[in-house]
């Protein structure tokens, strides 16, 4: 199982950016899907973004659509979340979460499958107007 640590949060105004990175101890990160998830003040978890295990696949909440991009450097076994043009509504503690997806899945339920996911302790973007 995949122990994960997120990094990279902040404050940043709005319309700026950041990346959070996702680091992963384990050797068996090639196995594994990411996705990224977010949780605001009295909310619940929200689903952001996903990759597959080989990277050639991707998904997105439609709100994060054209803003935000996944990626994973499995060299370093590392999984980034690249976030542009950030609105105060993106303000929440961004969580990292690795699961094991079957490669025939359709990207667009990527999001069902980290009910079981191995999770980091999440790092808190804060977007200011």
């Amino acid at each position: 199982q995949e122990q994960l640590v997120e990094s990279g949060g902040g404050l940043v105004q709005v319309g700026g950016s950041l990346r959070l990175s996702c680091a992963a101890s384990g050797r068996t990160f090639s196995r594994y899907a990411f996705g990224w998830f977010r949780q605001a003040p009295g909310k619940e978890r929200q689903y952001v973004a996903a990759i597959n295990w080989n990277g050639e696949y991707t998904d997105y909440e439609d709100s994060v659509k054209g803003r935000f991009t996944i990626s994973r450097d499995d060299a370093k076994n590392t999984v980034y979340l690249q976030m542009n043009s950030l609105k105060t509504e993106d303000t929440a503690v961004y969580y990292c979460g690795a699961a094991l997806i079957p490669h025939a899945t359709f990207a667009a339920y990527y999001s069902e499958y980290f009910d079981d996911a191995s999770w980091g302790q999440g790092t808190q973007v804060t977007v200011s107007s």
